[in-house]
């Protein structure tokens, strides 16, 4: 039985495609102002590159932001689910999922049969999101694929207190002005993410083994700062971490 998930995000939609349970493939491409052509496009560039027709996809599963607007999905799941079940699938030991997304940021507790327990998002604030980190990627003029191992490198992260996304980013240009090093301020930057998400994860209460997806969760300098503020490791499925929650949908299309 061959199943498909599409995770239709604000920023960018992802597609999976499973065979008896099995990756056979994904696709990542940028949502743009059209949710419903996204979809459509990035589904069918999955099944050209996989040599599927469209009738061989025995169900259709869609989730994310627009997931209404995948008009030949069989079915529309919730974030959180597909989320939780993506995570489950590829660790079924996993007990909390934070995923950090391009507009949002959610943790997710689930049991030993991958159901969720609870859950707690952050949707009304950039800060915390991978839009932060675009903004303070482009006041520093600086390419983001590199801010986790620049990072890395930095001997006193600065201190970045502001919330709000707008204020933060004059920090920055503060600390640009003042000659603070570009490795110190990005080191800063992943903290101030960090606080924010370890705070909101620690409201549901954090469970080991802990698993963090979506596409934030490449970047080596944001989860080495979680993974202090939480006091524990991480585990990051770099394949599949920013497919996740299209990876939840198409299992669940083989379940449900």
């Amino acid at each position: 039985m061959i199943t498909a998930g599409i995770d239709i995000g604000s920023i960018t939609t992802k597609a999976v495609v499973l065979s008896d349970g099995k990756i056979l493939g994904s696709k990542v491409g940028y949502t743009g102002y059209n949710a419903e052509k996204a979809g459509e496009a990035i589904y069918s560039e999955l099944l050209k590159e996989l040599g599927l027709a469209p009738d061989k996809i025995t169900r259709i599963f869609s989730t994310g932001y627009g997931r209404n607007s995948v008009k030949f999905a069989d079915k529309a799941m919730t974030e959180i689910i597909c989320h939780g079940t993506g995570a489950y699938f590829i660790n079924p030991k996993v007990r909390t999922v934070i995923d950090v997304g391009g507009q949002d940021s959610k943790a997710i507790a689930i049991d030993a049969d991958g159901k969720v327990k609870d859950f707690v998002m952050n949707d009304k604030c950039a800060a915390g999101t991978g839009r932060f980190l675009e903004v303070m990627a482009r006041a520093l003029e600086s390419n983001l694929d590199d801010f986790g191992e620049i990072s890395l490198r930095a001997k006193n992260p600065a201190l970045i207190s502001s919330i709000c996304t707008v204020f933060a980013e004059s920090e920055v240009i503060s600390l640009i002005s003042r000659g603070e090093t570009r490795e110190n301020i990005i080191a800063g930057i992943h903290d101030s993410v960090a606080s924010r998400v370890s705070a909101m994860a620690k409201r549901i209460g954090v469970a080991d083994p802990l698993m963090m997806t979506g596409g934030v969760a490449k970047n080596i300098g944001v989860v080495t700062a979680l993974e202090k503020k939480l006091g524990t490791r991480i585990i990051v499925s770099h394949e599949t971490a920013q497919v996740n929650g299209a990876l939840g949908a198409a299992v669940l299309a083989l379940k449900d």
